[in-house]
C-alpha cells in the first residue's frame, strides 16, 4: 500500500459511528465551552480528517459548530462564520459528500483531498481539528511482519509482528500529530476518537476488534487449504490496521511536545450493540476490508469469503454475543501549546 492509503473512506459504518459520536457529544461540548478561546476570532476554521462521504462527519461538525456558536453568543459581537474542511484521500468520493451536505448548514464547506499524515493547511490557520475512526489505519503494513496467513498481529501475544505493527502505528500517529501542530493555532483544540483494545482479554469468553479481524484471516486460510485461493497469496496478505491499547496511545501522544492532553477517556465501545446480527457484523467488516481483499485475491471470491465469515461468527458462542466485546474507543482532546 502507498503512504496515505490507510485513510479508507469505506471503513465507515453510519450507525456504529454515530453511536460513538453521540457518546462523545457532551465531552466535546464541555471542552469547547471551557478550553477554546473565541474572544478575538470572527472566522472559525474546522477540519475533519478522514471524513469519508460525510454521513458520520456531518453530525460531528454540527456538534462542534453549535458548541462554538453557544460560546460566542455570550460575547458582545455575534458576527462570525465557519469554514469546514472535509479531508480524505484523493480517491475519496467527494462528489457524494457535497451532494449529501445537510440543507441549511451554516458553514462554508471545502474539500481537502490528501494524506492526513502530512501537512495540508497553512501554518496556524486551524482552530479545531477532528478525527474519528481513521487513525487505526496504517500508511502501510510493516514490511518486516511476516503474517503467514494471519491478517494482522495476534493481540495478546507480544511478538516481533506485534512490535512491528506498534512501531508503524507510532510512526504514523506521530506524523499526523506533527502535521496538525503546524496547522493549529496556539490554543486550538483537536478531538480524536480512536478504536482501542484492552491490554489483555480472555479469548475463551471475550473478544475484541482484533479477534474479529483475525477470524477473517482464518477464513482465508481455510480457502487456501481447499485450493480456492493461492496459499502464497494468503501468506503475503497483511492488513494495514493497528488497534492500540489506551496505554500505548497515551505514550505516543506524551512523546509529542506540541500538545497538552485536556481529556483522555475510554468509552466502553458505545457502538457495539448497533450490530445485533451476524449478517450486520459481516456487512460491517465487508465495508471495512472488501477492497483490500478484492485487490489482493480478486473480486470473484468476495461473496464466498464473507459467507464463510458470517458462518464462523454464528458458530462461535463467544463472538455471537456483543456483550462479550471488550473493544472500546478512546476519546482524546488535545490543546495546541504556544508555538
Amino acid at each position: 500500500m502507498n503512504a496515505g492509503e490507510g485513510q479508507h473512506s469505506y471503513v465507515k459504518n453510519s450507525t456504529y459511528q454515530r453511536g460513538v459520536v453521540n457518546v462523545a457529544k457532551s465531552i466535546i461540548e464541555e471542552e469547547i465551552a471551557k478550553k477554546l478561546d473565541v474572544s478575538s476570532i470572527n472566522s472559525f476554521r474546522i477540519a475533519d480528517y478522514g471524513c469519508a462521504t460525510g454521513h458520520n462527519s456531518f453530525p460531528a461538525i454540527k456538534i462542534i459548530t453549535q458548541a462554538i456558536t453557544r460560546k460566542i453568543s455570550g460575547l458582545a459581537s455575534h458576527d462570525h462564520e465557519f469554514s469546514v474542511y472535509f479531508n480524505d484521500n484523493v480517491t475519496n468520493d467527494f462528489n457524494t459528500l457535497f451532494r449529501s451536505l445537510p440543507k441549511n448548514n451554516y458553514y462554508n464547506a471545502l474539500g481537502l483531498p490528501g494524506d492526513f499524515h502530512g501537512r495540508l493547511l497553512p501554518k496556524s490557520s486551524l482552530h479545531f481539528a477532528y478525527c474519528s475512526w481513521s487513525l487505526h489505519w496504517l500508511t502501510e503494513a510493516p514490511a518486516t511482519a511476516l503474517n503467514n496467513g494471519a491478517t494482522m498481529y495476534s493481540g495478546n501475544i507480544k511478538d516481533q509482528v506485534y512490535d512491528a505493527y506498534l512501531y508503524q502505528f507510532g510512526k504514523d500517529l506521530g506524523s499526523f500529530l506533527d502535521a496538525r501542530a503546524h496547522e493549529l493555532v496556539s490554543g486550538g483544540l483537536m478531538t480524536l476518537l480512536i478504536p482501542t483494545v484492552p491490554s489483555f482479554w480472555d479469548p475463551q469468553t471475550e473478544y475484541t476488534l482484533i479477534t474479529e479481524i483475525n477470524l477473517l484471516g482464518s477464513c482465508l486460510m481455510d480457502m487456501a487449504k481447499e485450493g480456492i485461493i493461492d496459499e502464497a497469496k494468503v501468506d503475503a496478505f497483511k492488513t494495514p490496521l493497528y488497534f492500540a491499547t489506551p496505554e500505548e496511545l497515551k505514550t505516543i501522544i506524551d512523546n509529542n511536545n506540541n500538545y497538552s492532553i485536556e481529556r483522555f477517556e475510554i468509552l466502553n465501545n458505545p457502538g457495539k450493540h448497533t450490530l445485533p446480527s451476524v449478517s450486520d457484523r459481516a456487512a460491517f467488516y465487508r465495508a471495512v476490508i472488501e477492497k483490500l481483499i478484492g485487490d489482493h485475491f480478486g473480486t470473484e471470491i468476495i461473496d464466498e469469503f464473507f459467507n464463510r465469515y458470517m458462518k464462523k461468527l454464528a458458530a462461535s458462542s463467544v463472538l455471537v454475543n456483543s456483550g462479550n466485546d471488550k473493544s472500546h474507543v478512546t476519546l482524546v482532546v488535545l490543546k495546541r501549546k504556544a508555538n
